[in-house]
């Protein structure tokens, strides 16, 4: 087999791997770069392979950095077979229509654009749906999916070709998670791709993160002003929503408005009321309580805001308030308008609970910047700043050998993708060193024979 890294290798976004072996083509993934300009830039780039050569796609989950580019990959002469879970396909025509929105509305006079919604329709009647373990097979190739427990239907993929086997973790999810079934261990493998967003980090614990959160949302009720959370729509939101169910249930909070301001969430918080008791992929606990008289997904105070109009309502109500807003790392979406409103205000706050990429406004805030520009503005930053790591969808680095250490019997090497410098290297060094097994850190375009 012959490995080409696409994307995702040296920086977080733009997972995209080629496996070759004879004349069969597969890819992993089909992400868009994000962060700065010149990361966007790449998105335009043409692939290193001929679309129209793959006979398939397997996409481990509906992030925009792990499906953003599959429009222009069909748009470019992609005919084969898209395979997923049914969240994931779901999830992803949402992330997908939402992120042409935004292409369109931050275009500039007669800028071209990456797709048209014709090629998502297009990819979408190419997507076929699968369950985690079920049989599946591609010319040389067979492919089986395992639950990477990162959000509702993510996956990770393990193929197998001419006696070798390859897994790619997809992104690996936060254990435990409170929603979805937690991550899923491969017994063995020749080779193994490894996410590292959090290569070099170890998240709060569970108990730990809850109490962040309760003891901000205390605090910025004391001082009545507005706690701002800048959230992705998929997961992130969710996951709050049930713990602040939790939180409000159990009076452990006081009685504040919860706003969700973005209509991307809300359409996504839908498809998970679609897949609710489906034992495949939530866990028991909230398993346990969708049987139960509890709504995880609507409670006391929450309001969610569809329109503009409603949005822009929720000025209208005087803090002390919640915000729950897209996008999660500040760089686009509703959160903007509330930033601009409240990050001067030194009673209100801004909580961050995911990764923030290099080059977006909620890196530049939560690596100190007192000011920073938002449409054009300069805005000071004088609310207070917190963070809580262990809200994040991504497995720290413990359970990142974890998972590659299921598999340390039979691995002769491993990637270490998807992560920043400082944090793929350091996890590449303690593969080496607790396990003895050859960890490289890949480059964009880097071919491998396996």
């Amino acid at each position: 087999m012959k490995l080409t890294f696409a994307g995702g290798a040296g920086r977080v976004t733009g997972s995209c791997y080629l496996l070759e072996d004879g004349d069969a083509k597969i890819l992993v993934d089909c992400g868009m770069n994000q962060g700065d300009r010149s990361l966007e830039e790449d998105n335009f780039e043409a692939f290193p392979f001929n679309p129209s050569e793959v006979d398939a796609l397997f996409v481990t989950h509906s992030h925009i950095d792990h499906v953003g580019r599959i429009p222009k990959l069909v748009k470019d002469g992609f005919k084969g077979v898209i395979y997923s879970t049914a969240p994931t396909k779901d999830e992803a025509y949402e992330l997908l229509l939402d992120t042409r929105h935004l292409m369109e509305h931050e275009a500039q006079p007669g800028q071209l654009l990456l797709y048209e919604v014709s090629d998502i329709d297009n990819a979408m009647n190419l997507w076929r749906t699968v369950h985690y373990h079920g049989d599946l097979s591609v010319k040389n190739f067979k492919i089986e999916f395992y639950n990477s427990g990162h959000v509702l239907g993510s996956a990770s993929v393990v193929i197998s070709s001419g006696g070798k086997t390859v897994a790619f973790s997809g992104d690996l999810g936060n254990i435990p998670a409170p929603l979805v079934k937690d991550t899923e261990y491969i017994s063995s493998a020749d080779y193994a791709l490894v996410e590292s967003a959090y290569g070099n980090r170890v998240h709060e614990s569970v108990r730990e993160r809850k109490s962040i959160l309760e003891d901000v949302i205390e605090d910025t009720f004391k001082s009545k002003g507005t706690l701002m959370i800048p959230a992705f729509a998929m997961e992130r939101t969710q996951e709050l929503l049930f713990e602040l169910n939790d939180l409000v249930e159990n009076r452990r909070i006081p009685k504040v408005p919860i706003f969700i301001d973005s209509p991307l969430a809300i359409k996504l918080t839908s498809i998970y009321r679609k897949y609710e008791g489906n034992a495949e992929y939530f866990d028991s606990e909230a398993l346990m309580m969708m049987k139960g008289e509890a709504n995880i997904f609507n409670f006391p105070g929450l309001r969610m805001t569809l329109s503009k109009e409603e949005s822009k309502s929720i000025n209208d109500v005087p803090p002390p308030k919640v915000v729950i807003a897209g996008s999660g790392m500040s760089n686009g979406g509703r959160i903007l308008y509330h930033e601009i409103r409240y990050l001067p205000d030194e009673k209100s706050a801004l909580l961050f609970v995911g990764f923030q990429a290099e080059g977006t406004i909620g890196r530049q805030i939560i690596n100190g910047s007192k000011e920073v520009y938002i449409m054009g503005q300069k805005i000071p930053v004088r609310c207070r700043v917190a963070a809580i790591g262990g809200y994040s969808a991504h497995a720290d680095q413990p359970l990142l050998l974890k998972w590659v250490g299921s598999m340390r019997s039979t691995l002769k090497r491993v990637f270490v993708v998807q992560g920043e410098p400082d944090q793929s290297g350091p996890l590449a060094g303690k593969i080496k060193d607790e396990f003895a097994i050859d960890a490289i850190v890949p480059e964009k375009g880097q071919v491998f024979e396996l």
